[in-house]
């Protein structure tokens, strides 16, 4: 057995040498590495097709459903398209590409990417510290799809207009007003929304007890989580066959039954019909929020591009696969709209209301006015089950990117240590994370949801993608990135080059700080439902905006104290490639890289400008 130093276990933040296992036994490999994996280290994806569907079950979340379609009815229906389409060329798909291509060039998670501009490695522990929040949080949202699944297993649904006096015991008895669909100026879904599912208390400050059976379905959908990727990419491959596959089959499912209602058509109208306003699209607003979709929605630096990407084989076109991914997400989000939109239609005509007026998006799209919709349905409990089944199987998709993010940092941090124990690390982080998450299904919860959504995956995000464009277009040096791009998918002209060039160097960082001034300086506190957050819990949320970014000034400023020389050496030092930056395995080095340790000297020097020589 190979005698290993203390060296090759050091943390995160530390150097990690990540061939000192390359000439290990086979019989050693962990169970998360195959046979004819061309990484017999980290492990490779089974096939391409697992890689895709995972990509897009990680793209495609809940956002496309319950986000996009009251976007594109709020800013113009289908003249939002065209700020959509703009947004997705100039910022998503760039930044898409970039993420990709720089995580399957090394072969490493989001944190040791950054080896190759070791000052701002700060900006991957920022992307894995996000990924944890949102993980915390997120699995709660699909903890209640969960039990409004279990709960559609009735007939009637217990929170349909048909079960007025049943559904009396169990919400509270108020006066009906009107129909029997309003009590109390509520209609029955929302009131079985906050107090038969959530038990929602008044305010933040009163946390109450743990909701149980919410704390039984997050337990069950950490289970989910956990199942799916005990064995890594080698057992969530073959999960997404089905989880990344079903939401498609459900649209169009919803599709074709909304479109068959009287009133859909309307509803469509809405949406994206003749009834599209131009005019809309002289508002700033229609674009910042057209680029907040795309950026949002594509799961740009939240660092999961990154480490799906890093278990590819090293010549897999990742340009290809990125337009499909992108162009599949966001036809995604346009063919929902039509499913949600046909069925609102129907519930407006029922209402004899508006379509305006039943539109929502977020939780109330989701647990409020489609189900209610679906409740107006002939088999209601039918349509019910598909919708938050398919709910679920979004959600699931992004969630195990998500956890693969942590478990991957983890792994490449202390390879020597983690590699046979992936089942192992999986498993603790699920089980942390479920207690972590169980403030979140208190009767105080969904303000808890809310908070840590609003201050864990907005402007950190932007902070965090603006900084990799600086790193990797300014600090590394754009045309030394596109070069390495050109060792995985070959010599490209430069002509397709230019757009990439205009977008990594200047449109697509001017577009992120125009979204980040507008988001800081439309700020507000948040509420939910009305209901105002406590002093203390803003506080809370900044402190956690706050624990995300710190990292980033903390990790440069040790990377300068650690290098040797006066300060503008040391400096140049933290801004220039570690000795072993570059493709992880010796075969895919090259000229440009070499041996590993023995590398070109030329290829790591950085000019008074900040530039480099190829």
């Amino acid at each position: 057995m190979k005698d290993y130093s203390l060296k090759n276990i050091r943390g995160v933040l530390f150097k990690n040498s990540v061939g000192a296992e390359q000439d290990k036994d086979k019989s050693d490999k962990a169970d998360h590495v195959g046979q004819n994996d061309e990484n017999s280290d980290r492990g490779n994806w089974s096939s391409k097709r697992e890689y895709m569907l995972s990509m897009i079950g990680y793209a495609v979340g809940l956002g496309n459903v319950w986000r996009f379609p009251y976007l594109a009815y709020k800013h113009g229906g289908g003249a939002f398209l065209i700020p959509y389409t703009i947004m997705l060329a100039v910022s998503g798909l760039p930044l898409f590409f970039m993420e990709s291509s720089f995580g399957q060039f090394c072969s490493q998670g989001p944190i040791n990417v950054w080896k190759a501009v070791p000052i701002l490695q700060g900006v991957g522990i920022t992307m894995m510290l996000v990924s944890t929040f949102v993980a915390i949080y997120y699995n709660v949202i699909i903890a209640y799809s969960i039990y409004y699944l279990f709960a559609s297993f009735q007939d009637p649904l217990p929170w349909s207009i048909k079960n007025c006096n049943t559904t009396a015991s169990n919400i509270s008895t108020a006066a009906v007003n009107g129909s029997c669909g309003q009590i109390a100026g509520q209609s029955l879904s929302e009131k079985y929304w906050d107090e038969v599912a959530l038990q929602r208390s008044s305010s933040m400050d009163e946390t109450g007890p743990v909701v149980w059976h919410l704390a039984l379905c997050l337990l069950l959908s950490w289970i989910l989580v956990g199942a799916a990727l005990f064995k890594g990419i080698k057992s969530s491959g073959k999960v997404v066959y089905f989880t990344a596959t079903f939401p498609y089959i459900v649209l169009l499912i919803l599709l074709i039954r909304g479109a068959t209602l009287e009133g859909a058509k309307d509803g469509i109208e809405f949406y994206i019909g003749s009834q599209s306003n131009l005019t809309k699209l002289a508002e700033a607003e229609v674009w910042k929020d057209a680029a907040t979709q795309i950026f949002f929605s594509l799961s740009i630096a939240w660092g999961g591009l990154m480490a799906l990407s890093s278990y590819n084989k090293f010549y897999n076109n990742c340009y290809q696969d990125s337009i499909v991914v992108c162009v599949t997400n966001c036809g995604t989000s346009i063919f929902a709209g039509f499913a949600i939109f046909s069925v609102l239609g129907h519930m407006a005509h029922v209402y004899q209301r508006p379509v305006s007026e039943v539109a929502d998006a977020g939780f109330a799209l989701a647990f409020i006015a489609y189900p209610d919709a679906l409740s107006k349905l002939p088999i209601s409990p039918l349509w019910s089950i598909l919708f938050f089944f398919m709910l679920i199987t979004l959600g699931l998709d992004s969630q195990f990117a998500g956890i693969e993010v942590i478990s991957t940092c983890l792994l490449d941090a202390y390879p020597k240590v983690l590699k046979s124990k992936r089942g192992l690390v999986t498993t603790a982080v699920c089980i942390i994370l479920f207690l972590l998450g169980l403030p979140c299904v208190t009767r105080a919860g969904i303000y808890w949801v809310n908070l840590i959504d609003t201050f864990s995956a907005g402007w950190i995000l932007l902070v965090a993608g603006l900084l990799e464009v600086f790193g990797l277009c300014i600090l590394y040096g754009g045309n030394r990135f596109i070069k390495d791009i050109e060792m995985m998918i070959g010599t490209k002209s430069s002509l397709f080059w230019l757009w990439w060039r205009a977008c990594w160097f200047f449109i697509t960082p001017v577009v992120l700080s125009i979204i980040l001034i507008w988001s800081l300086y439309t700020f507000t506190s948040p509420t939910y439902s009305s209901v105002a957050y406590p002093d203390w819990g803003i506080s809370l949320g900044w402190c956690i905006t706050a624990f995300s970014l710190m990292w980033i000034p903390i990790v440069a400023v040790w990377k300068v104290c650690k290098a040797s020389g006066g300060l503008w050496q040391r400096i140049k030092s933290a801004c220039s490639p570690t000795e072993d930056w570059g493709p992880y395995l010796e075969c895919h080095r090259g000229e440009r890289y070499g041996t590993r340790g023995e590398t070109d000297p030329n290829i790591f020097v950085i000019s008074n400008k900040v530039s480099t020589r190829l």
